[in-house]
């Protein structure tokens, strides 16, 4: 644990030099927006048997022709989700809703890049660090409209995340403004290795509902994570 902890300072104390030293430098943002998938580790894999599903968005500042990045990472992905229709409410039977509950995980990390900041193909290595917020929430829906009547967190968690990453940017073109400012589209592929810490959350079928009641099958692990990415980045 120790030697993981320097690593962290080191790298964020990289980070705060490059940024205090470069506040004159050229700064080209970055924004990348991905399909992504969580492919779950260890005991969390046991306890999960499958991936989620959502979607990334990445914001970075790059450092003029430096290879140095630094930005954010968010990430969503829902990894269970059940569907039924219930009457409205005892007193109510004649009127049915649709009751959906999603299992979904929120990830969000600060890290820091290499990356070529020209090139038709431009690879990147990258250590992260944050958080993972695991959730269950139940929706109540009008058929038909499909407008939230109402909704609750059924249970939540927040453990502490990091690790490390690689992948690749293809340019596949650019765009010149009238402003005379360009911008470049570049296919983005990559994949994420996060090591999440102990954490309690729900899966599909931990929320059992018996005679008006309502009882949840908690699960515990560490949460680790295989996280693979596919979308577009922009480079203004």
């Amino acid at each position: 644990m120790r030697v993981r902890i320097s690593g962290i300072t080191v790298l964020l104390a990289i980070g705060y030099l490059l940024l205090t030293s470069s506040a004159h430098a050229q700064l080209r943002p970055r924004v990348a927006l991905d399909l992504a998938m969580g492919i779950p580790v260890g005991q969390f894999a046991d306890n999960l048997g499958h991936p989620g599903f959502g979607f990334r968005l990445m914001g970075a500042a790059q450092f003029g022709a430096t290879p140095v990045q630094v930005g954010l990472d968010i990430g969503y992905l829902i990894y269970g989700f059940e569907r039924r229709t219930e009457p409205f409410s005892t007193t109510i039977p004649d009127v049915n809703v649709r009751v959906e509950t999603t299992n979904n995980i929120a990830l969000s990390h600060l890290f820091f890049r290499l990356q070529p900041p020209t090139g038709r193909v431009q690879p990147y290595v990258e250590g992260l660090i944050g958080f993972a917020y695991l959730f269950t929430s139940t929706s109540i829906k009008d058929i038909g409209s499909d407008e939230d009547v109402a909704s609750s967190t059924n249970f939540d968690d927040f453990t502490a995340s990091y690790g490390a990453g690689a992948g690749v940017d293809f340019h596949l073109g650019s765009s010149t403004s009238e402003t005379g400012r360009t911008t470049s589209f570049l296919l983005h592929a990559g994949v994420q290795y996060l090591l999440g810490g102990n954490a309690e959350y729900l899966k599909r079928g931990s929320i059992r509902r018996e005679n008006g009641q309502v009882t949840f099958d908690v699960q515990r692990s560490r949460t680790d994570l295989v996280a693979p990415q596919l979308g577009v980045t922009f480079v203004f």
